[in-house]
C-alpha cells in the first residue's frame, strides 16, 4: 500500500475500489460525481445515506465503492468525502487524525493518505478518482472545510439542505444542483489550485518523455559508434564510415521525435495555460490577467513565480501552493532589501486570496529593507513595522496566546474557522531573534492554521544550522531559491526546474491596482 501525500497520484489499474476513512471522531462518507468544473449537475451526483448510489458509485456499509468504467460517461471525476457525524458529539480531543484508506475489491491495499484537520474542519475530501485520457487516476487531496457538509456541498454545486421547518425535519427544502460553471467565469475555489497542478504534472511528464528519450538516444548512438570503429582492420573503410552516417541518422530521427512531441506537449500546455489565466482568481493569476480588473475573488492558492528549464524549450509553468500556507515560506537571501519586490509579489497575492476576510500582517523588519512596501500595507499592518529586536518577543507571544486560545476554544467544543487571514513576516532570520523566538515561531508553524496564519521567512537558509531548532524549522518551510541555476524538482518524475519568482511591478499605479484589496 502507497502512503500518498496532498497532491500525490498514482494511476488506477483495476477495476472496482473501496473507500473508508477513520478518525478520532465518528465518521459519515459520501460521494461526489462531478464534471470538470469540479461541480455535480444534479442532486442525484451526491452519493450519502440519504442515496446510497449512481451509477458506477455506490455507499455500502461504511464504504464508498466506486467502479470507473461504470462512471457515467460524462463525469470528470468522483471525490470521496469524509465528514463528522452530527449525530455524535465530538470527542474532547476534536476530530483527531482521518486516516483515509483506498483498497482494491479484492481487499488488497492501494492507498493510505493521514490528514490532521488543524483549524476546525469537520467535512474533508479525502481522495479523487478522477479520468485522465483512457483511464483512471487516484489523488490525495486533504481539502477541508471549517464548516463542514454545509460548506463543501455549496462548493460543488449542491446547495446546503434548508433550515427545518416548524413541521419538523420532513419541513426542509430538498437539495439542488446548482450547475456548470458559466464560460468565461472565475474558476471555483478549491478548483484553481488543481488546474495549475494538473498542468504542471503534464509538463512534468513530457519533460521526464524528453530527457530519457534524449538519454536514450545518446546511449545508442555511443554504443553503435563504438560498434563501427571497434575492428582496427575497418574503422577506416567505407562500411565503417556508412555504419557512422547510419547511427548519426538514427540519433537525429529520434531526437526529432522526442522535441516534436515535446513541442506539441508544450503547445498544448501553453494554450491551456492561456485558457486559464482569463479565468483564474488574482491570486493565481499573471500580472497582466483580467482577473486584477474584476472584482476581488477567493482563491485556494497563490503563485509565487514560473518554473522553466531552458534546455527544454519555451515553457513557463506557475508555480502555485495552497493558502492558507500548509507549509511556511522561507525566502533564500541575505539581504531583505535584495527580494523586496518577491515579498511584495507574495503579499499582495496572499491578500488578494482571502477578500472576504480581514487581513491583518505583523511585520519584522530590522535591517528596514521593506520601507518602500510599508505604505502601501499600512491598512492591513497589524502595528508599526518592527525594526528594534527587542520587540520581536513580544509580538510573537501575542500571536502564540492567540494560537492557544483558538486550540482551548477548539478542544471544549466551541472552535469556529479563523475570522482574520493573518500573515507574518520574519525578515533578517534568525538575527536578533533570540532561542524562545524560534520555538514560538515553530509553535506558530505548527498550530497557526488553527487562527489562519500563513508565515514568510526571509533569510539565509537555515537547514544545515547546528543549532537543532533552527534546522528543523529551516527543514519544515518550503524554500524558494533566489540564486539563478538553482534546481527544484518535481514531485511526480524528479525533473530538474529553475524557478523565475514572481515580482512585484515597480510603477506605483500598478502596485496600488494589485494591492487594491488592502
Amino acid at each position: 500500500m502507497i502512503q500518498l501525500q496532498a497532491g500525490q497520484n498514482i494511476p488506477l489499474t483495476g477495476g472496482a475500489v473501496r473507500f473508508e476513512a477513520s478518525a478520532g471522531a465518528a465518521l459519515r462518507l459520501a460521494a461526489l460525481v462531478v464534471a470538470d468544473n469540479l461541480r455535480v449537475t444534479g442532486p442525484e451526483d451526491h452519493i450519502s445515506a440519504e442515496r446510497r448510489a449512481a451509477p458506477g458509485v455506490a455507499l455500502t456499509g461504511s464504504a464508498v465503492v466506486v467502479d470507473p468504467p461504470a462512471v457515467r460517461a460524462d463525469a470528470q471525476a468522483v471525490l470521496l468525502v469524509a465528514a463528522v457525524d452530527p449525530a455524535v458529539p465530538l470527542p474532547p480531543g476534536g476530530v483527531g487524525v482521518v486516516d483515509a484508506v483506498l483498497t482494491g475489491a479484492d481487499g488488497a491495499g492501494i492507498a493510505r493518505f493521514t490528514v490532521t484537520p488543524s483549524a476546525g474542519e469537520t467535512a474533508l475530501i479525502c481522495f479523487e478518482v478522477y479520468r485522465r485520457g483512457n483511464g483512471w487516476k487516484l489523488r490525495a487531496v486533504g481539502q477541508g472545510y471549517a464548516g463542514g457538509m454545509d460548506a463543501l456541498l455549496p462548493a460543488h454545486g449542491i446547495a446546503a439542505p434548508a433550515p427545518e421547518s416548524a413541521g419538523g425535519p420532513g419541513g426542509g427544502t430538498a437539495p439542488t444542483a446548482g450547475g456548470a460553471a458559466v464560460p468565461g467565469a472565475p474558476l471555483e475555489v478549491a478548483h484553481g489550485l488543481e488546474r495549475i497542478w494538473m498542468i504542471f504534472e503534464d509538463a512534468a511528464r513530457s519533460a521526464a518523455a524528453l530527457i530519457a528519450a534524449r538519454d536514450y538516444a545518446d546511449k545508442r548512438l555511443d554504443e553503435e559508434l563504438s560498434a563501427a570503429v571497434s575492428d582496427p582492420a575497418t574503422r577506416n573503410t567505407p562500411a565503417a564510415e556508412q555504419a557512422r552516417q547510419l547511427a548519426q541518422r538514427r540519433y537525429d530521427e529520434l531526437i526529432g521525435i522526442a522535441e516534436g512531441n515535446h513541442r506539441r506537449d508544450s503547445e498544448q500546455l501553453l494554450r491551456e495555460l492561456a485558457e486559464a489565466d482569463r479565468l483564474l482568481p488574482p491570486a493565481l493569476a499573471s500580472w497582466e490577467a483580467p482577473a486584477w480588473d474584476r472584482p476581488p475573488a477567493a482563491s485556494d492558492g497563490i503563485r509565487l513565480g514560473e518554473l522553466y528549464a531552458i534546455e527544454r524549450g519555451s515553457l513557463r509553468v506557475p508555480y502555485c501552493v495552497p493558502v492558507p500556507l500548509n507549509r511556511p515560506l522561507w525566502i533564500d537571501t541575505e539581504s531583505s532589501a535584495a527580494v523586496a519586490p518577491v515579498v511584495g509579489a507574495l503579499l499582495a497575492r496572499l491578500i488578494s486570496a482571502a477578500p472576504e476576510r480581514r487581513t491583518a500582517v505583523d511585520l519584522i523588519d530590522l535591517s528596514q529593507g521593506f520601507r518602500s512596501l510599508t505604505p502601501l500595507l499600512a491598512p492591513v499592518l497589524e502595528g508599526a513595522p518592527i525594526s528594534d529586536h527587542t520587540d520581536i518577543s513580544g509580538r510573537l507571544q501575542e500571536l502564540v496566546e492567540a494560537v492557544e486560545l483558538a486550540e482551548l476554544a477548539l478542544s471544549g467544543g466551541a472552535g469556529v474557522p479563523p475570522g482574520e487571514h493573518r500573515i507574518l513576516v520574519a525578515a533578517d532570520f534568525p538575527h536578533g531573534y533570540q532561542g524562545i523566538d524560534v520555538q514560538r515561531l515553530s509553535t506558530l508553524v505548527l498550530r497557526g492554521g488553527l487562527i489562519g496564519l500563513s508565515v514568510v521567512f526571509v533569510g539565509a537558509n537555515e537547514s544545515n544550522s547546528t543549532e537543532s531548532a533552527l534546522a528543523a524549522l529551516s527543514q519544515s518551510c518550503r524554500h524558494l531559491p533566489t540564486i539563478a541555476g538553482t534546481p527544484l524538482f518535481d514531485p511526480w518524475t524528479g525533473s530538474a526546474w529553475e524557478l523565475a519568482l514572481d515580482l512585484l511591478p515597480q510603477e506605483p499605479g500598478r502596485q496600488a491596482r494589485f494591492l487594491r484589496s488592502v
